[in-house]
């Protein structure tokens, strides 16, 4: 599991998160959600040490991300985030294969190779896998870095806003292979906007707004229209549909 404890955040002396406590329980698909500045991808980052920790701790399985090598959590957690953009001209069967890095040091064995075509065929991108990065839709090349992400193979996934760029059929795609994942055994953390994505195929959610954490739980705890409307400051209703959440919001 991710325990959380005591974590504030800030940037030029704005407070970005405050005195965040929770646990994110493993094997399972935790989501956070929560408005725009809520601080969702701040504490993503925190936790994959992406951003140095300034108070509070993280520990990932025991391993406090502080402290702990590098290479040992490379080899417990993949991290994709929002931004994407790559510095050189990649093709994607290059930017995939840089997921074994972690595993191989650029000294990739069979293991590695087969873990990069697993992952190029699940994304649907065998025919793309020569082509350069800037040769492919923002949906394609979002779909290439998840890919890099799951030929990492790591117990702990997290994922900043992944269905950006993707269209409904792709959304649908990475959302199952995402609970594919969890049950087989690995753990997914996933920043998403989309509430429904999140009802139908998350366990765990984690609600934020102001920089703190308002509501955890499942998805039948915390998907109701007091939280909701509380959380977006707006009215939102919430049906049923094959026993999840169904969160309206257009309406």
């Amino acid at each position: 599991m991710i325990e959380i404890k005591n974590v504030s955040y800030a940037i030029g002396g704005a407070k970005i998160l405050q005195d965040i406590n929770t646990v994110i329980p493993k094997g399972s698909v935790t989501a956070l959600i929560g408005p725009n500045g809520a601080g969702k991808s701040s504490l993503l980052n925190l936790i994959g040490r992406i951003e140095p920790l300034q108070t509070g701790t993280i520990d990932v399985d025991g391993q406090n991300v502080t402290t702990s090598h590098s290479g040992r959590l490379a080899r417990t957690m993949a991290f994709l985030g929002q931004h994407t953009a790559v510095a050189s001209r990649l093709r994607v069967s290059e930017l995939v294969a840089f997921g074994r890095w972690p595993h191989c040091h650029g000294r990739p064995g069979p293991e590695d190779h087969e873990k990069v075509a697993d992952a190029i065929a699940q994304f649907s991108l065998r025919g793309l896998a020569d082509r350069f990065l800037d040769e492919l839709s923002g949906g394609q090349a979002q779909r290439a870095h998840l890919a890099m992400t799951f030929a990492q193979d790591t117990p702990w996934v997290l994922l900043d806003e992944p269905l950006n760029n993707l269209d409904m059929a792709h959304s649908r795609i990475l959302m199952r292979k995402l609970s594919d994942l969890r049950d087989a055994g690995k753990s997914v953390v996933i920043v998403v906007h989309d509430l429904n994505q999140a009802a139908a195929w998350a366990d765990h959610l984690v609600a934020m707004k102001h920089g703190r954490v308002v509501v955890s739980g499942a998805p039948d705890e915390v998907l109701t229209p007091d939280w909701l409307s509380a959380l977006y400051d707006t009215e939102v209703q919430v049906l049923r549909y094959a026993d999840r959440p169904l969160v309206l919001s257009h309406v």
